[in-house]
């Protein structure tokens, strides 16, 4: 998943902030961030790019 580099800086994130379970601490900030995606990104009933009743051209 992660290259030798990305290991690296993984772990002297952690050790500098004393981060015991890699992976729980991975799992909850990819977690973190795809949530906060889905919420910035969320359908909502009027999309300005999404053909509507009134903005359809006719064919």
């Amino acid at each position: 998943m992660l290259n030798n580099r990305e290991m690296r800086a993984l772990g002297i994130y952690c050790n500098r902030y004393r981060v015991k379970n890699k992976s729980e601490f991975l799992r909850e900030t990819i977690m973190r961030a795809i949530l906060k995606r889905f919420e910035e990104e969320h359908p909502t009933l009027w999309e300005e790019n999404d053909p509507t009743l009134f903005n359809q051209n006719a064919t």
